[in-house]
């Protein structure tokens, strides 16, 4: 692994150096193959170098460089459009940022514009969400070790137990609130999808109180679950939705999708790299290929496959649950077991995995995976957690 004392330690590396990838094979600087199921966290949906995405990526780079989003641009626009016709928002409008944290982080904004102008500022989130690392961002955020080191916080955060409607309810009783922020799936919370029953319950009493549904799709969205938006599994119609990760491929972009009567106005928002011509013309090729590809469906037949060759060859005992929708799939380990433990093992045998939450290895492969990487991985898992178990 390569010495690298100038850069801050804010990850616990891996002690692996990748310097080559194509499809869902890396290779590390001693030549050894791995297949790659972190996929960059999530980002990496067609996967490593896909010829295509390369091809737009160099020809947007060879035909304009960074503007400002003083001056509009084609990509930036045609990409807003595709973007305001997938997502189940009507009237939407699109603001281009860099990263997941950031879409959140303009989401919450925008929200809480809302919010005052009613006279409703409190804002419900769920115990056990992450939204990001921005102050705003890591106060929504329902995991009190990430945002100890750091409080006091911004104060206008409601945090309620997910799946729970009683507590929502009450939560909601003193109509403050404004409006309702969560992920249908839990990402790092440990990838806990939300049952289509609470979902479709939160949704219920958004409408009666009054509140906005605003819906964190930066881990799940962009076709991960095998929808553009993981909620629409539950039928249910968001007002505002984040995205991210998977929409560039592998570059930074995120999008905050709204109806077009709660946009902001010029001057309340803004971001000098958001929406550049590079990486807005790397997501259209994501999208181009998804819909040409029938990818969306891929995702959703690779990941039923996925669990189906897990229960089959794990050893009894050694998982306590899987969860996920799509390819966004978390296998929780049995109580006397260490994920991460598993996750060395798993890299031991070529596979390349994450942790997420407590006790669960995290797979979000590209959504390009096929059947024959899905038995590698499996199989890879099934040895790494007999190994962890003896």
């Amino acid at each position: 692994m390569i010495d690298e004392p100038a850069v801050m330690r804010t990850y616990a590396r891996y002690p692996v150096t990748l310097v080559r990838g194509e499809g869902l094979r890396v290779w590390d600087d001693a030549g050894r193959s791995y297949l790659d199921l972190i996929g960059g966290l999530g980002t990496l949906s067609l996967g490593h170098c896909h010829p295509e995405w390369v091809e737009a990526v160099e020809r947007a780079a060879r035909t304009i460089g960074m503007t400002s989003n003083l001056v509009a641009t084609v990509p930036q626009a045609v990409l807003a459009d595709r973007l305001a016709a997938l997502v189940p928002i009507e009237d939407a409008r699109v603001f281009f940022c860099n990263s997941g944290a950031e879409a959140n982080e303009a989401l919450l904004k925008l929200v809480r514009k809302h919010a005052l102008r009613e006279g409703r500022p409190a804002i419900v989130v769920l115990d056990g969400s992450f939204h990001g690392r921005t102050v705003a961002t890591l106060a929504a955020t329902g995991q009190p070790s990430k945002r100890a080191p750091f409080e006091p916080l911004v104060d206008w955060f409601r945090f309620v137990p997910p799946g729970d409607l009683a507590a929502l309810d009450e939560a909601l009783a003193p109509g403050d609130v404004g409006a309702v922020f969560l992920e249908p799936v839990l990402g790092e919370g440990g990838v806990v999808p939300l049952s289509i029953g609470y979902l479709r319950g939160v949704r219920e009493r958004c409408d009666a109180a009054g509140a906005l549904l605003a819906v964190d799709e930066v881990q799940a969205g962009a076709g991960r679950v095998g929808e553009w938006l993981s909620i629409s599994l539950a039928g249910v119609r968001p007002d505002v939705a984040s995205l991210a990760k998977a929409l560039g491929g592998g570059l930074p972009i995120g999008a905050l999708v709204s109806p077009a009567e709660l946009s902001f106005e010029p001057g309340e928002h803004a971001s000098t790299f958001g929406g550049g011509p590079v990486p807005c013309a790397a997501a259209l090729s994501v999208l181009d290929v998804i819909e040409r590809d029938g990818l969306l469906g891929s995702v959703r037949s690779m990941g039923a496959l996925l669990r189906r060759e897990v229960e089959r060859l794990v050893p009894a005992g050694s998982l306590r649950e899987i969860r996920g929708r799509g390819l966004l799939m978390g296998f929780e380990v049995a109580e006397d077991l260490d994920a991460t433990t598993v996750v060395h093992g798993l890299r031991e045998r070529g596979v390349l995995a994450s942790t997420a939450g407590t006790g669960v290895v995290r797979f979000t492969p590209p959504f390009t995976i096929d059947a024959g990487e899905v038995d590698v991985a499996a199989k890879a898992l099934a040895e790494a957690l007999a190994e962890a178990a003896a």
